[in-house]
């Protein structure tokens, strides 16, 4: 049974905003708030689609009156749990953007998609510090702190955040930054959630118009010694340079583009944004490991980013685990190859693992709420079949996890934590002192809890 909404509130919400207000069951609501992995529906009482800060003000103000939890989508790509009951805003529609050449800033309302600010970035010849998929909403994913093909070289991409404007629990309209609600700001730099709601997001760009990057496959018999190759060769890398690899196994259907229909491969990212000829000397070893099958690895601008990764445009039904590795050695090697490689049985479509340090493990010079700075390497498991959701997915990853469990850090950065409803994903996404300070932050701006977030 859900809140039985006051019809007149209602009716007055909807004269007062400018979006749209959407009920349980009317034309529209399921399109709205609907998720990259259709896998996940929401039920939400109330939605409203927000056209500007002041709709977020008189959305807010009626979610307080009624008792409703409030929470917040833009593109969807987050989505780890349904919503069920309260309220969504959906931020897809607070789309201004505009970059600042002279300063260096760009200014991203919270529903634009890191596309566009790439786009935009490049004619004055900078670029966003960004995640692997640009069709991810930008202010979402920094939230979290946000880790991309370029973070070793950069941080975490909220290192690069210079302001917020936000709409508070109380319905005022404030901004956040390193001399105005400072710590709110640094809250809102890895935080996630539980603290106001973002309209719009204020973030330094690089000066940067190309890289050496992308990415190389190997099939067959060269996935192991390209996989045992990039363990040694990723170890004495420098910072400038980010790397990560995935193992994929494509079904044998429509979708996949048709060199990789059928195959399991091993692919291995690069990204270096300095001389492409260092770049290439740099990578020389992967490509000298095993044969190569597909080579995607050149210079390239900065507005092909996205290709470094390949993650899909379009959503499908999606079972996701992820945790952070302190080590990542030839005897992990053995397990991802028994558990995840060709021949294995493997549930997953991708096994895909980051190798973080260099900027990502550097805190800002005024601190930032990013958890999982100390972390070696993200490992994120995931499998696109539904009928594997149930069993075969979740006791594959648990042996994943158990045979790694050694490695697995403390401490996983929220982007990869999962549902934060479930308290131990929740209290190991961010170190104890730093678990305080949110708490702390959260009941200083969000005293009733109107902004719902992590376990009840």
């Amino acid at each position: 049974m859900g809140i039985e909404l006051d019809t007149t509130a209602v009716a007055r919400l909807r004269d007062r905003v400018t979006g749209t207000v959407y009920l349980r069951g009317e034309e529209g609501l399921a399109a709205e708030i609907a998720c990259f992995n259709p896998a996940i529906r929401h039920d939400p009482e109330i939605v409203v689609a927000l056209a500007s800060d002041d709709d977020v003000v008189e959305a807010v103000s009626f979610a307080r009156a009624a008792g409703l939890p409030v929470r917040v989508q833009a593109t969807g790509h987050g989505a780890e749990a349904p919503i069920v009951g309260g309220m969504i805003l959906s931020t897809r529609s607070l789309d201004g953007l505009s970059i600042d050449a002279d300063s260096r800033l760009a200014h991203i309302g919270a529903g634009v998609r890191w596309a566009p600010v790439i786009v935009a970035a490049a004619e004055h010849g900078l670029a966003p510090i960004t995640g692997s998929s640009t069709s991810v909403g930008a202010v979402g994913y920094t939230l979290g702190g946000g880790i991309g093909p370029l973070a070793r070289t950069y941080g975490y991409t909220s290192d690069w955040v210079r302001g917020f404007r936000v709409v508070t629990a109380d319905g005022r309209i404030v901004t956040a930054d390193r001399d105005t609600n400072s710590d709110l700001f640094w809250a809102l730099r890895g935080g996630k959630g539980g603290l106001a709601v973002v309209t719009e997001m204020t973030l330094e760009l690089v000066a940067l118009r190309s890289l050496y990057g992308g990415s190389v496959f190997f099939e067959g018999g060269a996935i192991e010694p390209a996989l045992r190759a990039w363990i040694d060769w990723s170890a004495d890398l420098p910072d400038e340079a980010t790397t990560s690899i995935a193992l994929l196994t494509f079904p044998d259907v429509d979708g996949p583009p048709p060199p990789l229909r059928g195959r399991t491969v091993l692919s291995v990212r690069f990204a270096y944004p300095g001389v492409s000829i260092e770049g290439e000397r740099l990578f020389a070893p992967i490509r000298a490991a095993a044969p190569v099958y597909l080579d995607f690895v050149a210079e390239m601008p900065t507005t092909a980013v996205a290709s470094i990764h390949n993650d899909p445009e379009e959503g499908g039904p999606a079972w996701i685990r992820g945790f952070m590795l302190d080590t990542f050695d030839q005897d992990a090697g053995d397990v991802l190859l028994e558990l995840a490689g060709p021949g294995s049985g493997s549930p997953f479509l991708s096994v895909e693992l980051r190798q973080l340090g260099g900027a990502t493990a550097r805190d800002t010079a005024d601190g930032t709420a990013v958890g999982g700075r100390d972390g070696g390497y993200t490992l994120a498991l995931l499998a696109a079949d539904p009928s594997t959701f149930a069993e075969a997915a979740p006791a594959r990853a648990l042996a994943v996890a158990d045979a790694l469990r050694d490695r697995i850090s403390a401490i996983t950065n929220v982007n990869f934590a999962g549902d934060l409803a479930d308290r131990a994903a929740f209290e190991g996404a961010w170190p104890d002192p730093v678990q305080e300070r949110l708490a702390a932050t959260r009941s200083q701006w969000d005293p009733d809890r109107v902004f719902a977030f992590g376990p009840s």
